[in-house]
């Protein structure tokens, strides 16, 4: 599991990652709310970890833009000194999913941490569908207009991503992130990628799924325009 943990205390912010590290977690940070919403808009995290009192960009309005403009639906934890009610309830309506009062046992936040992981992976679609096309993540089936399709590994992944964001765009950045980590190749790779994938999904097909939006990334959606 890959956690974003964004903190502006560096003694905070170091003992929640080496906590983390230690239960098998894979932490990235940022310490500053602009850094941490690139962050979190541009790389595939599995939960982020969102202080309030952030410079440049307080937790709040973090949040609220992730779900309101980016749309990205991966599962927050704020932690905040803050613990009056209407701190907790105004973090919880911008689209936080728990809420941790400083101090905090690091035993508890990595409980909170496998709670939100459980709620929010049972509801996650184990058959995803865009148009007449359809991928059961169970079989690692994939069919489009009942028609069987025939993909490699690294195009399962690449499809899965897009259609678990469909219609948004996703940035070339979170693709290649998917794909290889932090190490991606070279830079044409994604898009032999793409074009394999766009080969078998789309053109032996009437209408196309797969849409590049130039310069930002890639979108699945059966509108063009979306």
């Amino acid at each position: 599991m890959r956690i974003l943990v964004i903190e502006d205390n560096p003694d905070i912010l170091a003992n929640v990652m080496d906590y983390l590290q230690l239960k098998g977690f894979t932490v990235d940070c940022a310490r500053d709310g602009v850094s941490g919403l690139h962050l979190a808009v541009t790389q595939p995290f599995d939960l982020v970890l969102l202080d309030i009192m952030l410079p440049g960009m307080d937790g709040y309005q973090l949040c609220e833009r992730l779900r309101q403009d980016a749309g990205v639906t991966t599962p927050i934890i704020m932690l905040t000194a803050r613990d009056a009610l209407d701190d907790r309830v105004k973090g919880l309506r911008t689209g936080a999913d728990d809420y941790l009062i400083k101090p905090f046992a690091l035993s508890e936040l990595v409980a909170r941490i496998e709670a939100v992981l459980r709620r929010c992976q049972g509801d996650l679609k184990r058959r995803l569908q865009v148009a007449d096309l359809c991928y059961d993540l169970d079989t690692l089936e994939v069919s489009r207009g009942g028609q069987s399709l025939k993909l490699n590994p690294l195009a399962l992944k690449l499809l899965e991503v897009l259609m678990q964001k469909s219609p948004a765009v996703v940035r070339r950045e979170a693709l290649e992130a998917s794909l290889w980590g932090e190490d991606p190749p070279d830079s044409d790779s994604l898009r032999s990628h793409i074009h394999q994938l766009r080969q078998t999904v789309d053109k032996p097909f009437e209408r196309a799924l797969l849409h590049t939006v130039h310069g930002i990334g890639y979108r699945l959606s059966d509108r063009a325009d979306a």
